[in-house]
């Protein structure tokens, strides 16, 4: 276990009608929540033996009978404000307990692997910054080795903006930064398989 590095995982609490809205529209919220239960689980399995502490991050409340088993995750309550600040307040609260590498990631991405993301921390070994973009235009990961809080300002989070937005930052101030491979989120129904909505 490596003690200077952290994994921070925001998730929505799985509750009926408020994870993925925009699936729910077409599919309807039990699906989307049914859709949603097995992307906390799928990764769950990704991060589960990776080598860093892991910090799972909840909307709403903490509830002991999760997903997440106590013994390898630790979790608390995301900060009030938006996506950005939420983010930044992680991102600052990690690195003033002592991190050196913070990588956080959402429950979106089916397509997310542990390789993907042992491959973020092994770039930040050579790079300020670590980011794995979206399709959707926005990002999957995000990992650096000191706070940079431009990178979660004035952003437009949830639009086609984001990534760009952020490369655009991470240039205006000369950092050295890696990308991972592209990926797809899941927001509709057309980003899944049949039979995850059968």
């Amino acid at each position: 276990m490596d003690k200077s590095k952290l994994l921070l995982l925001f998730v929505r609490n799985p509750e009926l009608g408020k994870v993925k809205t925009r699936l729910a529209a077409t599919v309807g919220p039990e699906k989307a929540l049914q859709v949603y239960i097995r992307l906390l689980e799928h990764t769950r399995e990704v991060t589960r033996q990776l080598p860093v502490h892991k910090l799972v991050y909840y909307t709403d409340e903490v509830k002991p009978d999760d997903l997440w088993p106590n013994e390898t995750y630790e979790k608390r309550v995301q900060p009030g404000g938006d996506l950005g600040v939420k983010m930044q307040a992680a991102f600052a609260s990690a690195f003033e307990e002592g991190y050196s590498s913070v990588v956080i990631i959402g429950s979106d991405c089916l397509q997310l692997t542990s390789d993907i993301i042992a491959d973020a921390y092994q770039k930040l070994a050579s790079h300020e910054v670590v980011v794995g973009p979206a399709l959707d235009g926005g990002y999957y990961l995000l990992g650096m080795n000191r706070l940079y809080p431009q990178l979660f300002q004035n952003k437009r989070w949830s639009t086609a903006h984001v990534f760009p937005d952020t490369v655009q930052d991470l240039q205006d101030l000369d950092l050295p930064y890696a990308l991972l491979p592209r990926l797809s989120d899941v927001d509709h129904a057309e980003d899944l398989d049949e039979d995850w909505l059968a």
